[in-house]
């Protein structure tokens, strides 16, 4: 019996380490396909793909969103602007939202990863998988640890984003396709939730509010744009789009050198944050009073029970449901305190939220920092660093070498000077080769910059 007890105990611990690919696949959804690896997209996405004026081998771009459970596949179009092509809904996360911090903790990752041919996994016992690239240089600079957090397919997760076998078939040849084309890097953006401004002040009260804000700024940027944003890791937190002097780099570890955002992008992020602002105001009055209930894995896997129970003997086969049907609102004055910073996760803030406030009191509470701000030297004073993670004491790793200081979806935004004053100008990204067909000579300045973004396409 002794052996029997010792492989128990290693396949529980590479269930905690991730998805290593120590589970056999799944059959479950499993398509019957002479070579998954060149298998092409079906008919009705490359028709979709047509119908958006896109090349078939453009740059793609990845969102994940946890709590309504999809994971979205963005491709470049001949204006090097971004449009949906299709939606997935997610088989299986585990954890509960918030980002992974440590190896073990069964969370999925959150954040901005670069993915590079590298990631694909085409021999993968979950039948098809993409390695999310965790963790980062954010991830490093924070002390956070954890390995092998994949896309796959399965259906199975223990810390990884899990399809059905037929979902990452067809993900796969989206990656495989753009890498094909000259794509170097795809920008994966892995969100908790959509951050509108109603999302947000439902979970202002979260312990990982403030790091939400700082993706925020990443969401943002991209919503503004539909062009992937230039991400950069310093003082140990994400900014975005930002031009540095000289184009000095990001050190994760380091202060920020002095950066300033674009004007045109600032002016029409705050367009949008005025928005934003109206929005959140109207949030917080629907919200006063009230703190959201963040389901657990069990309680998400409640709702697909049957489909659970068809393979209950595999502990990592575990559909998880939505966390938008599992969750509810809670009234912070009629229910005891100790049950809701359990529930949520709020932390030391639950005595604030318990406090009583007098009859007709406002509320205090202030919308997400805008992603617009005058240059500055460190993120400290600027939103688009917004609040700098809690520094760690554990050593950062050194950076991976398959990680690039940027995802090179367009070139390098590097600051450029001029002959005659020697003052730094706005760069106008030369578009990605890939991006225009191959009969299409088009000129380099016909392209509009990620900046530009007033313009009708």
């Amino acid at each position: 019996m002794r052996w029997k007890s010792t492989a128990l105990v290693l396949i529980f611990t590479a269930a905690l380490a991730g998805c290593n690919d120590t589970l056999e696949s799944a059959t479950y959804d499993s398509p019957k396909v002479s070579n998954k690896i060149e298998q092409p997209l079906p008919a009705r996405l490359l028709a979709e793909i047509r119908q958006k004026g896109m090349d078939r081998n453009a740059p793609i771009m990845l969102r994940i969103f946890k709590e309504e459970g999809v994971l979205e596949v963005w491709k470049a179009k001949t204006n090097n602007r971004f449009d949906k092509v299709v939606q997935y809904d997610i088989c299986a996360w585990s954890g509960r939202l918030g980002p992974k911090v440590k190896e073990g903790d069964r969370q999925a990752p959150e954040g901005f990863y670069p993915l590079s041919p590298y990631h694909l996994n085409p021999n993968s016992k979950y039948f098809l998988a993409i390695n999310t690239g965790f963790p980062n240089r954010f991830d490093q600079a924070n002390g956070r640890n954890g390995s092998n957090l994949m896309i796959h397919g399965a259906c199975s997760s223990s810390g990884c984003y899990s399809m059905t076998d037929a979902q990452i078939l067809e993900i796969y040849a989206f990656a495989r396709d753009a890498f094909k084309g000259g794509q170097q890097n795809i920008q994966l953006q892995a969100f908790p939730f959509r951050m509108t401004a109603e999302n947000m002040a439902r979970h202002r009260h979260s312990q990982h509010y403030d790091f939400w804000k700082m993706l925020k700024v990443g969401y943002d940027n991209f919503e503004v744009t539909k062009r992937p944003p230039e991400v950069g890791v310093c003082n140990k937190g994400y900014v975005f789009n930002q031009l540095t002097a000289g184009g000095q780099a990001f050190n994760p570890q380091a202060a920020c050198p002095p950066m300033s955002t674009p004007p045109a992008l600032q002016m029409s992020l705050a367009q949008y944050n005025s928005a934003y602002d109206r929005d959140y105001a109207k949030a917080m009055k629907k919200f006063d009073g009230k703190i959201w209930y963040d389901p657990s894995e069990a309680e998400r896997k409640a709702l697909v029970v049957d489909l659970r129970k068809s393979r209950s003997h595999d502990l990592a086969f575990a559909p998880t449901g939505s966390a938008l049907k599992a969750g509810k609102l809670i009234d912070i004055d009629n229910t005891d305190p100790a049950k809701i910073a359990t529930a949520t996760s709020a932390g030391a803030a639950i005595n604030q939220l318990t406090a009583k406030k007098p009859a007709g009191a406002a509320t205090a509470e202030a919308p997400v920092a805008t992603a617009t701000a005058a240059p500055v030297a460190a993120p400290a004073t600027t939103a688009t660093a917004a609040i700098t993670p809690a520094p760690t004491t554990v050593p950062a790793p050194a950076i991976a070498a398959t990680e690039t200081a940027a995802p090179t979806h367009a070139a390098p935004l590097a600051a450029t000077a001029t002959a005659q004053t020697g003052q730094t100008v706005v760069p106008v990204p030369q578009p990605n080769p890939q991006v225009v067909e191959t009969t299409v000579a088009e000129a380099p300045q016909k392209k509009k910059p990620f900046w530009k973004i007033w313009s009708t396409e």
